[in-house]
């Protein structure tokens, strides 16, 4: 895959270029994902905030994790979509939680682990050899 690949929010406004390959591409079954995604679970790219450059205004929303880590989210203010997740109290890695549903090509990134499995939709199925856990690893 040729890098940098292009993403956008739903209405345009917030664009922004992923120059290098995720370190991780996951799918999160918990409820508050199924919530974010109107879907079965939300795919994320673990992503160096030095390899993602975005134009556009950005704002933010944030809530309590089970583990008691804060969750923000940063979200186009015109159309709503979420862009990217991270812990503010958490900089020191240095790392976006990507929504790759905004890239030109949506089936670049194929989850590598799908975490909160606890709380899957039983009728969802998960393909054969990949990585769960019931919660967050």
């Amino acid at each position: 895959m040729e890098y940098p690949i292009q993403g956008a929010c739903q209405c345009g406004q917030v664009s922004y270029q992923l120059k290098a390959e995720p370190k991780m591409v996951i799918a999160c079954h918990c409820t508050e994902c199924q919530k974010l995604a109107t879907s079965p679970y939300s795919v994320t790219a673990i992503v160096a905030t030095d390899s993602i450059e975005f134009t556009g205004e950005l704002k933010e929303w944030q809530r309590m994790a089970e583990s008691g880590n804060k969750n923000c989210a940063a979200f186009c203010p015109e159309c709503g979509n979420r862009v990217y997740h991270y812990n503010p109290d958490d900089m020191s890695t240095l790392k976006l939680k990507l929504k790759p549903v905004h890239l030109e090509d949506t089936s670049l990134f194929e989850p590598q682990a799908h975490v909160w499995v606890s709380e899957k939709l039983s009728w969802v199925d998960i393909p054969e050899g990949v990585k769960t856990f019931p919660k967050q690893p």
